[in-house]
């Protein structure tokens, strides 16, 4: 049954967005009568019939629902962006597949983008729900300075990741069912001075691996680590 998205469902009749509607009408050529999925993103998931096909808004009413429940910890990854937007739009879709909760751009010392289409990732992380199943919509965070991050983090497992290789690997250091945010640093690595910072905000640095990891390859390994230590 295919997926649609809309976060403001209510009770009696709904509209799919515009562009929803386009792709229900035109792309999958759906006819009223035929029944859907819609989410929300907040866990809901909503058995539908349309009621009326239109390109800028196909309407439907709810037939039955259902709410998943939330896992026990979550995922927040703040990550600096790569200059190259496909390989954020890569990992925005990788994260939202595998449940991540939350992802927050931020600038450092060694940022290579200063600044960041959230609409697009949005979009694509909107997309990566429908296609996996996942009810939960990933919550992205626009470009937020380093020290507003590490300042605002709350009680939390905080952790730095680091491409020096003395500290503890990842998986000796993360703690099941406990919520984890983990801080990935650009192509040149987070300065000397911002990992001081972090570890005087509680942060704890860790090592990925012996190997060099591309940006967003670290930020997908760390929260796979994540789920992989809770029996994702």
């Amino acid at each position: 049954m295919t997926i649609f998205y809309k976060n403001d469902i209510i009770e009696g009749p709904n509209a799919l967005s515009e562009e929803e509607s386009k792709h229900c009408a035109l792309v999958l050529r759906h006819k009223k009568g035929d029944e859907i999925q819609v989410f929300d993103g907040k866990g809901n998931k909503h058995v539908a019939v349309l009621t009326q096909i239109h390109k800028k808004a196909c309407e439907f009413e709810i037939i039955r629902s259902e709410t998943s429940t939330k896992k026990p910890f979550s995922i927040h990854l703040a990550i600096a962006p790569t200059k190259n937007m496909d390989r954020m739009e890569w990992l925005v879709e990788k994260l939202s597949e595998t449940g991540v909760d939350e992802v927050t751009f931020i600038q450092t010392q060694n940022s290579e983008r200063k600044k960041l289409r959230i609409d697009r990732l949005e979009k694509k992380a909107i997309s990566a729900m429908k296609q996996s199943g996942n009810p939960f919509l990933l919550k992205l965070n626009d470009l937020t300075p380093f020290d507003q991050l590490i300042d605002a983090e709350n009680n939390n497992l905080k952790l730095i990741a680091h491409v020096d290789h003395s500290y503890k690997y990842i998986q000796d250091i993360l703690i099941p069912k406990k919520s984890t945010t983990i801080l990935i640093g650009p192509e040149g690595d987070f300065s000397l001075n911002e990992i001081e910072q972090a570890k005087k905000a509680g942060f704890q640095a860790t090592s990925l691996g012996e190997n060099t990891l591309r940006t967003e390859t670290a930020g997908f390994v760390a929260c796979c680590a994540v789920n992989l230590i809770n029996k994702f």
